[in-house]
């Protein structure tokens, strides 16, 4: 088991990291569209990695500490339980409000890494620029959210050696688990769809442009639903 301290101070690190990616990010994003400077939209996809890659880290120190059963945090006192199975275990961590965030956090990194890639060839576009801009925006804000008022890298009260499990309902059956993330999968997917919305209105291009590329988007967030 980690040190309380050590494994709050990291989880919380790597949480800010993101934020601080995301927000210049979109920043970044924001002022290369506006002024159609291909110098600075290239620059981009580095604070897309490295706000990826914090939204994964995030994660796997959430996951390590339920899966080690660390009950020096007060989120895996909560839904942590050392006789829950490994496989529930693994899955408590989204059995509650805090960890929820965090995978939504995950989730929508993981669609921004993605959409970043397929539009890579046409990154220096306002229209995509604008769009990576509202992606990281909502990303920044999700962040701030898990690091602030849904912090779950609180440090618990000392001396707990066990929690009550996760949630009955997430423990039914073995599909039960994965119905948590499917939802995520879509509620978040459709961020891209809005994100191409937004910025067709920011770049003044009300054509057809938009629709078209985030239609791809659209129909792998209602697939997932």
């Amino acid at each position: 088991m980690l040190i309380a301290s050590t494994i709050a101070h990291l989880g919380r690190g790597v949480l800010l990291v993101g934020f601080v990616a995301s927000f210049f990010g979109a920043f970044a994003a924001a002022v290369g569209a506006k002024r159609s400077d291909h110098r600075t939209l290239r620059l981009v996809p580095r604070f897309v990695i490295i706000a990826t890659a914090s939204a994964v880290g995030a994660f796997a120190v959430m996951e390590w500490a339920m899966i080690t059963r660390d009950f020096s945090l007060d989120y895996v006192q909560k839904v942590g339980s050392r006789s829950t199975p490994a496989l529930y275990n693994f899955a408590a961590v989204w059995s509650a409000l805090e960890g929820s965030i965090l995978m939504w956090v995950l989730v929508l990194a993981g669609y921004l890494a993605a959409a970043t890639w397929w539009m890579r060839r046409r990154i220096s576009e306002p229209l995509v620029g604008y769009a990576l801009a509202v992606l990281l925006a909502v990303l920044a804000y999700f962040f701030l959210l898990s690091f602030g008022p849904a912090n779950p890298f609180v440090v618990g009260a000392p001396g707990v050696t066990d929690g009550p499990g996760p949630n009955p309902l997430l423990q039914n059956h073995l599909l039960v688990m994965f119905h948590p993330p499917m939802l995520y999968m879509g509620y978040v997917g459709f961020s891209v769809a809005f994100a191409f919305a937004i910025a067709s209105l920011l770049s003044g291009r009300l054509d057809a442009a938009w629709a078209r590329w985030s239609r791809p988007w659209t129909v792998i967030a209602w697939t997932f639903f």
